[in-house]
């Protein structure tokens, strides 16, 4: 026969297996709600994430179309320098300027408007002094 001490015993455990599932209900609602918290963050990162990479890429793109366009414009300076200095090399040879990369006038006045390229700079074209070569130019180049 069951006892009343039993029966105590047992409405003591239930009470007891009641607060622990109450307990564990609790944590459990808390650890939904971060975790969709979490979730809604990883999202905004997700696209941050995706927002970077495309910028990225266009940055890449910009960047290597630049360097073409500076490859063109070398290119341009280089046969320009290679008619130039065909040019020089005839007996109307020009002496050089004191400076050393002061451009020549020419009649249609277009090196005055090239002439100020190097003026930030005392007239040294970036990747070295003038004549030193560093720059691929020889000493000759005289347009910047």
């Amino acid at each position: 026969m069951v006892t009343l001490d039993q029966v105590k015993l047992l409405e003591t455990k239930v009470e007891k297996a009641i607060g622990y599932v109450e307990k564990v209900s609790g944590e459990n609602t808390e650890l939904r709600e971060r975790l969709e918290s979490y979730q809604k963050r990883i999202d905004e990162l997700e696209v941050l994430v995706q927002t970077f990479r495309e910028d990225q890429s266009r940055i890449e793109d910009g960047i290597l179309s630049t360097l073409d366009r500076l490859n063109q414009f070398e290119d341009a300076i280089e046969r320009s320098l290679g008619i130039k200095n065909r040019d020089k090399k005839g007996p109307k040879a020009a002496a050089p300027s004191p400076a050393g990369n002061v451009p020549d006038i020419d009649a249609g006045g277009g090196a005055a408007a090239e002439s100020n390229e190097g003026a930030s700079n005392g007239g040294v074209p970036d990747g070295g002094a003038p004549g030193d070569g560093a720059s691929g130019d020889g000493g000759d180049l005289d347009i910047f």
